[in-house]
């Protein structure tokens, strides 16, 4: 049995199997009841592994054992497993959330959050940076960056950094409005973001800028800005940097608000419908 090795990786992501794992599967599938000696000479997986690897199967639900003598494996219908996976995956995730919930309130939090603010009170200002790579961590950071803000929240963005932000980042942001806190985004305004910017309301001031800059400011202290152009490189390539200086994010903050006082509200510029 020849099954290309992308294939099989695709596989492997897709139901969280490991390569012995995908190989016995895809050996059982194509037999449809095999035993265990046939399916390792099949996989090319060692037969000292391939009862393991079964067993783990079966309790995955991608394969039933067979009543009798040689014990057989009967492989379930993929459409089948799909949803048995996807319903085990949705039961783990939920448990770990649980437990994670389980945390607010206990001594283990205490005592993590003891750890941080003593080891935070040893760290000099100017180590509090970092880099983050891949779109998807640089997010997690931005939206745990702003979620703490207590006064304000300014973003430079592109067209497609705005939609992206909007989408994200609504929830949030209709959080911090109702604490008050100020949010102003200035991006280019195009018929392509109109629909996103009437969905925001009146939760964040919007203003139309001719700017490919990437950056967020919190509260003047904390800085987050991305390097690369988002039309340009890969989300997977993305990089940010992040840092924690008042002194840096002030003056910035103080460029922002000269260049924001020229710039036209975004219900200005949006497209007639």
């Amino acid at each position: 049995m020849i099954v290309k090795e992308e294939f099989l990786s695709k596989l492997r992501r897709y139901f969280s199997l490991n390569l012995y794992e995908v190989k016995i599967w895809t050996a059982l599938l194509s037999r449809g009841v095999s035993t265990a000696g046939e399916l390792s000479d099949i996989a090319n997986v060692p037969r000292s592994r391939s009862y393991d690897v079964l067993e783990s199967l079966e309790k995955k639900g991608f394969a039933v054992t067979k009543l009798g003598k040689p014990i057989k494996y009967i492989a379930v219908p993929p459409e089948e497993v799909l949803e048995r996976v996807k319903k085990n995956m949705k039961e783990e995730a939920d448990g770990k959330v649980q437990r994670l919930e389980e945390l607010k309130g206990t001594e283990v939090l205490d005592e993590l959050k003891s750890l941080h603010t003593q080891g935070i009170e040893l760290v000099e200002p100017a180590d509090l940076s970092g880099s983050l790579r891949g779109r998807h961590n640089l997010y997690n950071h931005l939206e745990l960056t702003i979620r703490n803000a207590e006064e304000s929240v300014t973003i430079m963005t592109t067209t497609q950094g705005l939609m992206r932000k909007i989408e994200g980042l609504k929830p949030v942001f209709e959080k911090l409005k109702k604490r008050g806190v100020k949010i102003r985004i200035a991006a280019p305004i195009t018929k392509e973001c109109s629909r996103v910017v009437k969905d925001l309301g009146d939760t964040a001031e919007v203003r139309h800028a001719n700017s490919k800059a990437r950056f967020c400011i919190v509260d003047s202290s904390e800085l987050i800005f991305m390097v690369m152009d988002d039309q340009e490189v890969h989300p997977t390539y993305d990089v940010g940097i992040w840092v924690n200086t008042p002194f840096f994010a002030n003056a910035l903050e103080g460029l922002f608000d000269l260049s924001w006082k020229n710039l036209k509200p975004a219900k200005e510029v949006l497209p007639k419908q």
